[in-house]
């Protein structure tokens, strides 16, 4: 671990272990401890301890006060204070791109990309800052103007996952910063010092806003029972949870008892689609990047390759040829192309799912194995698999986060769709073909929240709203008008005349 780093950061090293923070306010004890550990080689990072009942009710109160004198100040003063991040981020872009590979074992190019969007939904949200418009309907009434305006929402919780430990963050907290809304993350026990250094680039920009409350951004750490304790709490007036289903679900059920919103970015089982007439070297390209990126670990990540019978054999010989090329090991070298699954049930759940493959008929086509000279043994890097397989076994409707593709054939493209559709999980879908007809069906029929014609599952841009649909959970979040999240809508009737007509023409005289 590089202490330049962390001092380059003002991490708070020396007050760990830490439960939580708010504003600056660092709260510890002697809670229940854990231990994080960087994937790369499998040592120890650092120790923290799970914030208890007691410590999250003070975060969270400071964070609801908060919001009551953050929300007052004007969306474009906010979105100065968004762009002062940015600013903050891009001065200390390599410093924190090197604790995500620390933690998430993220290649350093991959790292970057991460930072880079953060730097890029702060400049989205300053924008918007000045944009954060309303409509203006037509009255049936005589002078009467009817509008609708949007007002700050409250205290949004995040949930984040290890994979994108800042970027998931950063696309809720930058908007919800400049919707004048106070944010409370919760993130991954795998991740921690990726949360921390975000809560720290967020205090030393608010040294140059001194009229805003330092707890419109804090920090949790903790275990499933934090997550519970958020779900449950009124005061949180959006969840905004990205993880499994299983825990999708759970959180939705307990904000939804309460009428709660919830904001899921659920599981993914993204499918490819390859046509007889796709550039078959852009697909291969394609295929690659996003199977392989991340080491498979990306909500995004391509589960499933659905390529047309007659080019499957040629296409997988081509894939296993470049999946020999792809060089693995410790991702703070740049010639790695991919780095450690992030750690041992990451890998055992991988060897279920392919086992799982076999039993179901499947073929492993090409990798799988551990590849322990790319480690040692408490480092878990694996060869990215290909295996055939019938589209409907039951590990091909799973989302196994792990570098294993599942290639599947189709005779004709409405076949194709309909396997693509098939599976519970809805977020990334793509089709490779130079055909228009067979695009714009394609887009006519994908039942996902992201469907992308002749470019992978992986690498969504900021300025669309990411999300998926069915098991997903229907959230959307960055780019469009995701803002709409972290406010409230209100409609306004304004009467500027002196008589006092009522709706539909109802005649109440009295």
């Amino acid at each position: 671990m590089s202490s330049d780093i962390f001092n380059q950061l003002s991490l708070p090293i020396a007050s760990l272990p830490l439960c939580a923070m708010s504003g600056s306010v660092v709260y510890g004890g002697d809670y229940h401890a854990f231990n994080t550990y960087s994937p790369i080689d499998g040592v120890k990072i650092t120790s923290f301890v799970q914030a208890d009942s007691d410590t999250f009710e003070k975060v969270t109160q400071a964070s609801y006060e908060a919001h009551l004198l953050y929300k007052v100040f004007p969306a474009p003063l906010r979105g100065a204070f968004v762009k002062r991040i940015g600013e903050l981020v891009k001065e200390n872009k390599e410093a924190l791109a090197y604790i995500i590979t620390l933690e998430a074992g993220k290649i350093e190019q991959e790292a970057l990309g991460e930072v880079q969007e953060w730097i890029d939904i702060c400049d989205f949200a300053v924008g918007l800052s000045r944009q954060l418009y309303g409509l203006t309907m037509a009255s049936e009434r005589a002078n009467h103007r009817l509008m609708e305006t949007w007002h700050p929402l409250g205290v949004v919780g995040v949930i984040s996952a290890f994979n994108f430990p800042m970027a998931v963050w950063a696309w809720n907290a930058m908007l919800a910063f400049v919707c004048g809304d106070s944010v409370v993350l919760k993130p991954s026990n795998k991740a921690p010092l990726c949360a921390l250094a975000c809560q720290h680039i967020v205090l030393k920009a608010l040294a140059d806003f001194p009229q805003f409350p330092q707890a419109i951004s804090s920090l949790i750490l903790g275990d499933r029972n934090s997550v519970l304790m958020m779900a449950n709490d009124k005061r949180y007036n959006l969840v905004s949870a990205t993880g499994s289903i299983a825990m999708g679900k759970s959180v939705s059920e307990k904000v939804g008892a309460r009428l709660g919103r919830s904001l899921l970015e659920l599981s993914g089982n993204n499918a490819l689609i390859v046509t007889q007439k796709a550039n078959i070297e852009n697909a291969l390209k394609a295929t690659t990047f996003s199977a392989v990126g991340t080491t498979g670990q990306r909500c995004t990540s391509l589960r499933r390759l659905i390529i047309d019978e007659s080019l499957v054999d040629s296409f997988c010989q081509e894939l296993i040829h470049i999946y020999k090329s792809i060089k693995i090991g410790d991702p703070r070298d740049s010639a790695n192309l991919m780095g450690p699954l992030i750690d041992k049930s990451a890998y055992e759940q991988m060897q279920e799912a392919l086992q799982s493959a076999v039993s179901s008929g499947g073929e492993i086509l090409y990798g799988g194995e551990r590849t322990l000279e790319a480690g040692n043994e408490d480092a878990y890097y694996v060869k990215p698999a290909i295996v055939k397989i019938a589209h409907d076994a039951p590990i091909v409707q799973k989302e196994t986060f792990a570098p294993i593709l599942y290639v599947l054939t189709y005779t004709d493209l409405e076949q194709a769709i309909t396997i693509q559709n098939s599976v519970t999980q809805g977020l990334s879908s793509a089709i490779f073909t130079d055909d228009m007809r067979e695009a714009e069906l394609f887009i006519a029929q994908s039942d996902c929240g992201i469907a992308n014609i002749n470019i992978g599952t992986s690498g969504a841009e900021i300025g669309g709203a990411f999300g998926g649909e069915k098991e997903t959970g229907g959230g959307r979040e960055s780019g469009s008008d995701a803002w709409k999240n972290y406010m409230r809508r209100a409609t306004n009737t304004i009467n500027y005349g002196s008589d006092m007509p009522l709706s539909q023409g109802i005649s109440f005289d009295f």
